[in-house]
């Protein structure tokens, strides 16, 4: 699942008149960069939740053909549902197996093809982290011997990528707002959530500034 439901008042000017994930990124929407790295990872089918200007991603995506992959989309209305509640809204089409989380809004080379072999048994995450950017000096979760844990020791970036069991998500009311962070924290504080380090590039794509960054580097691909 693509996040792209998201209104993007960091991004605001440049996303009042197109969607955060359509923004051009080293010559390409960002959001055709995870397709193209999803297809060749071996994904199928793929779910993108929609608000803002949501249309306008169908109109470029289509049905997925052009990757090799199968779209699905989740519209959220009249407002979207934040992480966990456009997560919620969308299990019907995700299944009853985990499944692969991206944030619409960030750039990364984490092997997506990894992802189908990181979650055990009884744990509902797996996060993908990554040392800490000047943006999120504090970071956001503790990583030690491949569990995440809220507090005791140095803290790392959340990305933006997990993989999630659905069994994280059902206890929420589908259709309402739901934030992850809290769903995560609870998942922590039962052990239930293994995470990983990632060494490699990752930026959030999150602001104008951050776009411009991301552009003029010398970075063609992920």
């Amino acid at each position: 699942m693509i996040l792209a439901a998201g209104r993007g008042e960091r991004m605001r000017p440049l996303s009042d008149k197109l969607p955060k994930p359509l923004l051009p990124v080293s010559g390409k929407p960002l959001i055709v960069w995870h397709l193209e790295k999803l297809a060749a990872a071996g994904f199928s089918d793929v779910v993108i939740n929609l608000n803002h200007l949501g249309d306008q991603i169908i109109g470029l995506l289509g049905d997925g053909y052009a990757w090799g992959l199968r779209l699905h989309y989740s519209s959220e209305s009249p407002d979207a549902l934040e992480a966990a509640g456009g997560i919620r809204k969308a299990l019907g089409l995700l299944g009853q197996n985990p499944f692969l989380v991206i944030n619409g809004d960030i750039w990364c080379d984490w092997n997506f093809s990894s992802a189908k072999h990181l979650l055990v048994a009884g744990d509902q995450a797996h996060l993908i982290l990554f040392a800490n950017p000047t943006h999120n000096p504090e970071g956001d979760f503790v990583l030690k011997e491949g569990r995440v844990l809220a507090v005791g020791g140095t803290k790392f970036t959340f990305t933006g990528i997990g993989i999630y069991h659905p069994t994280l998500f059902t206890d929420l009311e589908c259709g309402a707002k739901a934030k992850l962070a809290p769903l995560l924290y609870k998942a922590i504080r039962e052990n239930k959530v293994s995470g990983e380090l990632h060494i490699g590039i990752w930026d959030d794509v999150g602001t104008p500034e951050l776009v411009q960054s991301v552009n003029s580097s010398d970075r063609n691909s992920i």
